[in-house]
């Protein structure tokens, strides 16, 4: 999903400046941390009803291309 930045946000002073879907107190790390203990996108959504599948996939991607990014970094 190229269009990530619509639904992503890093805001100082909310979740300690971490990535947060647009709108809520929801981390990316909260959505991936959920995805690997095995749950489906429905429960995911039915636990946090601010979510949909489009911001599902935008915190996924986001982290995808920060860990792009990290293995540029380290390969200088």
């Amino acid at each position: 999903m190229e269009n990530w930045k619509e639904f992503i946000t890093i805001t100082p002073g909310v979740r300690s400046g971490k990535p947060c879907i647009k709108g809520s107190r929801i981390t990316v790390q909260d959505v991936l941390r959920k995805l690997a203990s095995d749950i489906s996108i429905e429960e995911l959504i039915e636990d946090f009803p601010e979510l949909n599948k489009e911001k599902i996939l935008a915190a996924i991607s986001f982290a995808s291309q920060r860990e792009q990014a990290m293995e540029y970094f380290v390969a200088i």
